[in-house]
């Protein structure tokens, strides 16, 4: 809730900037290819990306010729492709199996913007900040068998909150059109406190198509 409070206030100035600069609303979507790290006693694991999509809204408040900051709230859909296949417990193997985990969640991002002039037609801009996520809902599925994530604050429940930074950059036509890459790192784990500090953590990488009124 402190991360939620710090981007809420974030967020308040940016819309208090708003009134005394110039500010642009637009839409954007694209699609995603997320994945999760798991990591404990020193060593880490990547899985496999899946793919998916996202779709949200942004306001642009600028407050120089070169800065403005970049509130946000997406529809964004994480996971990753999960196989055991190599996994060893105890000498002995886990079966083989995969599957998909799906996490869908109501990202809040406030990222700060670099924008630089190209000839007379648009610009090239970067960018990155902080984000806080909300998980909706949450799915697993392994061949035909399909079973919802409890969220809560049990230790067999995954965490709603994902916290972590978003890496942006992008070029936008003077007609507000832009296309777009991010790389969404997440900080926080969605497991809860265990034995052997276990993280398991969101990696997003992003390509989309915006538009600013």
């Amino acid at each position: 809730m402190k991360k939620l409070f710090l981007l809420a206030l974030a967020t308040a100035f940016s819309m208090h900037v708003a009134a005394q600069q110039p500010v642009k609303f637009g839409v954007k979507a694209g699609l995603t290819l997320p994945h999760m790290t798991i990591s404990a006693l020193g060593a880490s694991y990547s899985f496999d990306s899946k793919t998916s999509f996202y779709v949200g809204g942004i306001a642009d408040v600028a407050f120089s010729k070169v800065f403005s900051v970049q509130p946000g709230l997406s529809l964004v859909n994480k996971g990753t492709k999960v196989s055991s296949s190599g996994f060893e417990f105890e000498d002995d193997a886990i079966a083989e199996d995969e599957g998909t985990i799906n996490l869908m969640y109501l990202e809040i991002p406030v990222n700060l913007l670099a924008n630089f002039k190209t000839g007379q037609s648009g610009k090239v801009f970067f960018g990155a900040g902080p984000y806080y996520a909300f998980a909706i809902n949450g799915t697993t599925k392994a061949g035909n068998e399909k079973e919802d994530i409890t969220f809560g604050s049990d230790e067999d429940n995954l965490k709603r909150g994902d916290f972590g930074f978003n890496f942006m950059a992008g070029y936008q036509l003077d007609n507000g059109l832009n296309l777009h890459l991010n790389y969404g790192l997440g900080i926080s784990s969605v497991l809860h406190e265990q034995e052997y500090n276990l993280k398991f953590k969101n990696r997003v990488f992003s390509v989309g198509l915006g538009f600013n009124f």
